[in-house]
């Protein structure tokens, strides 16, 4: 696992159940980048290993890089034979978070709230309808975010007593991340720039606010 090279991700699904659990809702699949903070998702109609392999699958082919390695929590969506055994044909490395540590996975958590909740909320879907609504607003909204919305990283943490001291990197988007990284290939880097021209920033916007 090494994260300081584009391709190793954390994923990890949002629940869209409107504060009830009970019965079936749709969930977001959130994968997030750890060295450029590239966000994808994609969403299922709930919890089961088939959707969520799916899903997966789906957000490979959009990533700007190739995927190298895969961490998630222990839930059985992800901890299953069927990834596991896709992982090793793939060759990708496969980590999971430990039991009972909820921060071992801090940089998709992190975008659950500011991409993922931000955008959709806390309301209730479980119908395929809506499902497929939320993908449509995905196919726009991981462009706008991606492209266009800068973030910083953490770039070293040190603690002097009850202080903690925090350094961030300048501010910069997920596309120009990709693009400064040397380990990611030219190839994927002139097809990512292709699509970066085509966008407008305002007619996307205006299409994610529809």
């Amino acid at each position: 696992w090494d994260d300081t090279r584009p391709g190793f991700s954390e994923v990890d699904l949002v629940q869209h159940d409107g504060g009830n659990s009970r019965g079936f809702f749709a969930c977001t699949l959130d994968a997030t980048d750890v060295a450029t903070g590239w966000t994808e998702m994609r969403a299922v109609l709930n919890k089961a290993q088939k959707h969520v392999f799916a899903a997966l699958k789906h957000i490979r082919q959009d990533l700007p890089f190739p995927l190298l390695g895969i961490d998630s929590d222990n839930g059985g969506e992800f901890i299953n034979d069927e990834l596991v055994r896709y992982c090793e044909q793939e060759r990708l490395t496969f980590t999971r978070g430990r039991a009972g540590h909820k921060n071992d996975n801090p940089y998709v958590e992190q975008k659950n709230w500011s991409v993922v909740r931000r955008c959709i909320g806390y309301a209730r879907y479980d119908t395929l309808t809506q499902v497929n609504q939320l993908n449509a607003l995905y196919a726009g909204y991981r462009l706008f975010v991606n492209h266009f919305i800068p973030v910083q990283k953490l770039v070293t943490k040190m603690r002097t007593g009850n202080k903690v001291k925090r350094v961030f990197d300048d501010f910069k988007t997920p596309y120009q991340r990709v693009l400064d990284s040397p380990q990611v290939s030219q190839k994927y880097k002139r097809k990512f720039r292709a699509i970066h021209a085509q966008l407008d920033l305002v007619e996307l916007k205006r299409q994610v606010d529809e």
